[in-house]
């Protein structure tokens, strides 16, 4: 497993998030060394989405106000339908998860989170999965939807569902590891 001491990665969330898809990333990029901060819309904490119910909550490191790209080596996005929804209509998140693209650093995106992604206006050309219910959004919006447990587009890692996530978290890990793309832009 690649080593990501003195990486820091962000974890932009909020309310209603997949929480599988918050908690098994965070595990496999704190395994790596990475440092995680979860960062949101307001401070305190959030929770999460698990099998048809509230779940567990979780506290957030920082707010969307406190924080910029400069801060990380990376950003992911959890999906779940309530979280990415929400944060696709906050033009502080929108412009967060863009300026990634802008630095030509790796983004990750499971499920919904690429509604995010589309929002942002960051997937013409890309090569990308999501959860199938999205998959005409992600087409509109200018991407080459393909139906893989994960697929990598120059440090852009998306997957479809909580099933992917072996994969998706090892593809995330190799992305960050290895740094920026410069190919990875806006």
């Amino acid at each position: 497993m690649e080593n990501l001491n003195r990486k820091t990665v962000a974890i932009l969330a909020t309310n209603g998030f997949e929480e599988s898809e918050l908690s098994e990333p965070k595990k496999a990029l704190e395994n790596a060394g990475a440092n995680v901060e979860i960062v949101s819309l307001e401070s305190g904490e959030i929770k999460s989405w698990n099998d048809g119910n509230w779940g567990k909550s979780y506290k957030v490191d920082k707010t969307l106000s406190e924080v910029s790209q400069a801060n990380y080596n990376a950003l992911m996005l959890p999906g779940g339908v309530i979280n990415p929804d929400v944060l696709r209509k906050n033009k502080d998140a929108v412009s967060f998860v863009r300026s990634f693209f802008e630095n030509h650093k790796p983004v990750a995106a499971i499920c919904h989170a690429p509604w995010l992604l589309a929002e942002a206006d960051v997937l013409k050309g890309r090569n990308i999965t999501s959860y199938e219910s999205i998959k005409t959004d992600m087409i509109n919006a200018g991407a080459n939807w393909q139906d893989k447990e994960v697929v990598v587009d120059k440090g852009l890692v998306t997957s479809r569902n909580p099933d992917d996530l072996p994969a998706f978290n090892a593809k995330l890990v190799e992305e960050i590891y290895e740094g920026k793309h410069e190919d990875q832009m806006a």
